[in-house]
């Protein structure tokens, strides 16, 4: 038996909106303290998990205007991304997760940049490359510089 073996198995498929403003900034949302995602303040894509029947691209707009308050139109699909990991969770379990994740590359057709209230973020704001918090910037947040920045 491995370590995998004796952990909770989980599957999370969940999906992301790669946004470049017209200065070549990319959009990130802060982690809210507290929230059940863990890395309270560090910052990432706007995006998340699938709600049960719904397609990856509806998901990664409604996050993208949940997280946001912008509206935006996906132009593709950027990348898909497998990620696997071994931890304890909040509740003291230890858990194989494994991760889908669709990113989307997306214009911005309406909305105005707001912060989420009570969610699992807290904030959001557009990054140059020179600006981007690189110590607290999650995987995902990585992958998205590697592709469009």
């Amino acid at each position: 038996m491995t370590e995998g073996d004796a952990a909770r198995r989980v599957t999370r498929i969940s999906a992301y909106a790669v946004s470049l403003d017209g200065a070549d900034r990319l959009l990130l949302c802060r982690v809210a303290p507290g929230s059940s995602v863990g890395f309270d303040g560090w910052w990432t894509l706007p995006g998340g998990g699938l709600d049960h029947g719904e397609d990856p691209r509806d998901a990664a707009l409604r996050e993208l205007t949940e997280e946001t308050g912008l509206i935006g139109e996906l132009d593709g699909l950027l990348e898909v991304d497998s990620w696997r990991t071994l931890f304890t969770n909040l509740a003291g379990e230890r858990e194989d997760f494994h991760g889908i994740r669709f990113l989307y590359r997306c214009r911005i057709v309406g909305g105005e940049l707001r912060d989420e209230a009570e969610g699992s973020t807290d904030t959001c704001r557009w990054f140059a490359r020179s600006e981007l918090p690189a110590e607290r910037l999650v995987d995902i947040g990585e992958l998205a510089v590697r592709l469009v920045l």
